[in-house]
């Protein structure tokens, strides 16, 4: 499976309006994984979830860095019971979807904000998030952990339709890449200008 086969053409990852119901719509590869990652296995081999030893993996995981054993059965694992089929990845393939699976694992995930509103409720600062949508590469790598735990620890879960498309989208298809990060970009600024004047 290409990386474009990931998230299929003409059903792109959106955030869930109040008009919308899970049966108006097919649950797309972002949702499952985070609904596996985030739900606890009731049982050996339930394919539901995953256990506290695989979710630790994935949160300990460095997708940048040489991958344990323990890992890559973990991520292996949430992978395909997310209906993807890593089987013909390619490195980079692999890496974009670790570092999402990571992400998920550290932070959550929440479709009923913008990501754009999380990072305002949170009161990240405007440098913080412009670094984040202007870095590239490695830079946006290695920022994006950082982000994800800050957010973890003001409870607030980000929204992976959003920052996950921008995962699988930068430097490789980079105008809805930076689509993306105006959308975002917009709907932070736009969070905060409505914020109260302190």
């Amino acid at each position: 499976m290409s990386l474009s086969d990931a998230v299929p053409q003409g059903q792109p990852e959106k955030p869930i309006d109040a008009g919308t119901t899970f049966s108006d719509r097919p649950e797309q590869p972002i949702s499952r994984l985070a609904r596996i990652i985030a739900q606890a296995s009731r049982f050996t081999g339930d394919v539901h979830g995953l256990d506290n030893g695989e979710r630790a993996a994935l949160a300990r995981l460095d997708p940048d860095g040489e991958l344990r054993p323990h890992q890559v059965a973990a991520l292996s694992r949430a992978l395909i019971y997310a209906d993807l089929d890593p089987d013909e990845w390619k490195a980079e393939t692999w890496r974009r979807w670790a570092l999402i699976a990571h992400g998920m694992a550290l932070s959550g995930h929440d479709a009923s904000l913008s990501l754009g509103q999380q990072l305002s409720k949170a009161d990240v600062s405007e440098s913080r998030v412009t670094k984040l949508l202007t870095a590239r590469g490695d830079a946006f790598r290695q920022l994006l952990p950082r982000l994800l735990r800050l957010l973890a620890s003001k409870n607030t879960a980000p929204n992976w339709h959003e920052l996950g498309g921008l995962i699988l989208n930068q430097e490789r298809d980079e105008e809805k890449a930076e689509d993306m990060r105006l959308k975002i970009a917009g709907r932070f600024f736009s969070a905060e200008a409505k914020k109260p004047k302190h």
